[in-house]
């Protein structure tokens, strides 16, 4: 028992590479400076990217509706100009067989 009651020191590491060679330096500080900010940069382009895609998708939507409205209503249009066009044609061609001798 008494040698599993004597503590055994346990030896402290020490340093043995010197701490100015392991950091990075004003070397290592400008590269992470550079990469956030090509990171921030990205970030900002895509967001900016994703906004003009959905204001198209947008304007595209409201460009459809006004065309199908106006289709709607020249449909109406047409229709009613149909029809008076082909009562002009009737009458204009009635006309003109009145003057012509029969044949």
């Amino acid at each position: 028992m008494v040698i599993f009651a004597a503590e055994t020191p346990i030896p402290t590491p020490s340093m043995t590479v010197d701490p100015n060679s392991v950091t990075p330096g004003p070397a290592g500080f400008a590269v992470i400076i550079i990469v956030l900010i090509a990171v921030i940069l990205l970030i900002w382009d895509m967001n900016r990217r994703i906004r003009r895609v959905r204001y198209r998708e947008e304007v595209r939507e409201e460009l459809d509706a006004e065309e199908a409205a106006n289709a709607a209503a020249q449909g109406t249009d047409a229709v009613a100009s149909d029809d008076a066009a082909s009562e002009d044609a009737a009458s204009d061609a009635a006309a003109s067989d009145e003057g012509k001798p029969p044949a």
